[in-house]
């Protein structure tokens, strides 16, 4: 009898050690890639004078394909996000007219995709307050440099606060190719501000920073075109500062986003302006907030 048991045990181990040596088998559906991919938009206040939108930013995107599970959206803006329905309404929050190219991806079965994309150019209203126009542009075009004698002319603090609490440079204490820039401010007929920057074929940058202008190494000065003209993009401030550590102003610099020198923020909240003087705050790639004190050439 206990031979007969011992038997049976090992009979039992052998089938159980079979089944979980074989392989397990799944089976998918049929991977079907959506057709008939369309897509439609409405800017709000579209009309005759306002070809670009009426002011608020919102538009209404419609997508909609056959054998569509889910839809993919890139704004165009550094914002994506999923679509179950196709449909939704996304805010532009960058004042003035940008162009932004829409992307859109209607995702099927085993993640089979068919995408498209459109160009919007869209109208979101923000009036630059009439003395920070003033005082960056002179009322035509102003050329700013590196506040140099300046203690804290380049500065490095904290996120939460709005000082240099870290480190103040001392007078001409940073490498030269950082003094040279001539940063000019300039607007057309209807306050659009745009910056020129001269660098003299180069710019400081960060450590952390290098990456993000396709360079490496460290704290250096670096061969670098930032020439075009770029056309700016004010707001009001979103870094939770108040009226007083801040004028509550800030800008946005398209494309590699360099003033001056680069530290990978490409936002640059104005904390204080006069007639003559300056001081810029923005966030690095290191997430520390870095200022920069200018005056007027």
């Amino acid at each position: 009898m206990k031979f007969n048991i011992k038997h049976i045990a090992l009979l039992l181990f052998i089938a159980v050690a079979e089944l979980s040596c074989t392989d397990k088998k799944y089976e998918f559906g049929d991977i079907v890639t959506p057709s008939s991919l369309n897509l439609t938009t409405a800017i709000a206040g579209v009309d005759a004078d306002h070809p670009n939108g009426g002011g608020s930013g919102k538009v209404q995107i419609d997508v909609s394909a056959s054998n569509a599970m889910s839809y993919n959206l890139d704004y165009g803006d550094g914002v994506k996000e999923v679509v179950p329905s196709g449909k939704v309404t996304h805010k532009y929050s960058a004042p003035g007219t940008f162009d932004y190219i829409l992307t859109v991806s209607a995702v099927g079965t085993g993640g089979a995709t068919s995408t498209a994309s459109k160009k919007l150019t869209v109208f979101v209203d923000y009036i630059i307050p009439e003395e920070i126009v003033q005082n960056l542009t002179n009322g035509s075009s102003q050329t700013w440099v590196t506040d140099r004698e300046t203690v804290g002319h380049v500065g490095v603090g904290p996120v939460d606060t709005y000082t240099s609490d870290y480190y103040s440079a001392t007078p001409n204490q940073r490498a030269e190719c950082l003094y040279d820039d001539l940063i000019t401010f300039s607007k057309d007929a209807s306050n659009g501000l745009f910056l020129s920057i001269d660098n003299k074929g180069t710019s400081f940058l960060t450590e952390a920073a290098t990456a993000h202008y396709g360079k490496s190494g460290g704290d250096n000065c670096y061969d670098l075109d930032v020439s075009a003209p770029r056309k700016l993009a004010f707001m009001e401030a979103t870094s939770g500062s108040t009226s007083a550590n801040s004028t509550r102003v800030q800008f946005n610099v398209p494309g590699n986003g360099l003033i001056n020198f680069g530290t990978g923020g490409d936002a640059y909240e104005i904390i204080a302006l006069s007639a003559t003087k300056m001081t810029l705050r923005s966030i690095g790639s290191d997430g520390l907030a870095w200022y920069q004190k200018l005056k007027v050439k």
